[in-house]
């Protein structure tokens, strides 16, 4: 007898994986003149998706994944707990998305699920809109099915898989604007590869990921403004007061590497601690450490390790939802 295929729950949001062009060779203007096709149609546009999974589609938002935020990321979440208690039969969810703001959500994902039996989450994207020649959108949806429903897929967090490749959410960053090889974890490099005969992993993360986080327990109705300020040569700190007069509870700062502002930038980024702002210190370099360095102590500032800044925003949002202590929030960039 025929092992059944994996019932898997598809939560589609749009992006270029949805994408429908002008025609095979629009691979520029689709996303201002084109259509986004729901969850189920995407699916039956690529049947070959039926032979590996037996998909259960459901159409969340048909945006490009800019329009795609934290409200967002908050009723994904709820809608994976949601389908995850109502429907058992379910072996592990896939995200169609955008790639611009894939690694953001799915790193939220990755801090925030709490699902009783670990069922894969896969985030899935695509370079090249689903009716261009040559499109990476069939074969990507294809894969991200197949470790979805894969055992070994169990345990890992939340996972990114394009290109072939499958990559932690915790680490993956997207480097190129039109390549499809444009995601990549610089550091540590992917947990996978997926070939013809299925998903084929090498290592598993290591830092606390879903379902066993704090926040997974939490409710989460809202998430606390953090801004990011990028350095350059010659900066002022005006940016850095705007925001905090906007109301921010946390800033990121971008500095240069391997984690400084500039020395105007970082007298307002101290104003600011001083006056309760939390400051998570990154770099705008690609890789790398900012380790929790004298001058980051002294001033109440806290290192961001190895996160980009814009995950490093995410996990200061959550952290921020339970305390303001510089002590516990240090302690959570080094656990996470």
């Amino acid at each position: 007898m025929a092992t059944p295929l994996p019932r898997i729950a598809v939560i589609g949001t749009g992006g270029t994986i949805s994408s429908l062009g002008a025609s095979s060779l629009d691979v520029l203007d689709y996303p201002d003149f084109g259509q986004k096709l729901t969850c189920e149609a995407l699916l039956d546009r690529f049947p070959e998706t039926r032979l590996v999974a037996d998909p259960m589609p459901v159409t969340f938002r048909q945006v490009g994944s800019t329009d795609i935020g934290p409200k967002d990321w908050i009723e994904i979440r709820t809608l994976i707990h949601r389908i995850a208690r109502e429907e058992p039969a379910i072996a592990g969810f896939v995200i169609p998305h955008g790639t611009a703001t894939l690694e953001e959500t799915a790193f939220f994902l990755n801090l925030t699920l709490a699902l009783a039996t670990a069922q894969p989450v896969v985030l899935v994207g695509a370079q090249r809109p689903a009716s261009a020649l040559g499109t990476d959108a069939g074969m990507n949806l294809v894969n991200a099915l197949r470790v979805a429903g894969s055992p070994e897929a169990r345990g890992k967090g939340v996972l990114v898989v394009l290109n072939d490749e499958i990559h932690a959410a915790r680490d993956v960053v997207k480097t190129s604007t039109y390549r499809v090889q444009t995601f990549r974890s610089f550091d540590f490099g992917a947990l996978g590869h997926v070939d013809g005969d299925g998903p084929h992993f090498y290592r598993a993360p290591l830092k606390a990921h879903m379902p066993d986080t704090p926040f997974a327990g939490s409710e989460l109705a809202d998430l606390p403004r953090v801004d990011i300020l990028y350095s350059y040569a010659g900066a002022d700190g005006d940016l850095v007061r705007a925001a905090v007069a906007a109301g921010a509870r946390g800033l990121v700062s971008a500095g240069f590497a391997p984690g400084s502002p500039s020395p105007d930038q970082r007298e307002a980024f101290i104003e600011a601690a001083r006056s309760g702002t939390v400051i998570v210190q990154c770099t705008r370099a690609a890789s790398g450490r900012v380790a929790p360095r004298r001058h980051l102590r002294e001033s109440g500032l806290v290192a961001g390790e190895d996160f980009s800044p814009q995950k490093a925003r995410i996990l200061l949002m959550l952290m921020l939802t339970a305390s303001s202590d510089i002590a516990e929030i240090q302690q959570a960039f080094q656990a996470y």
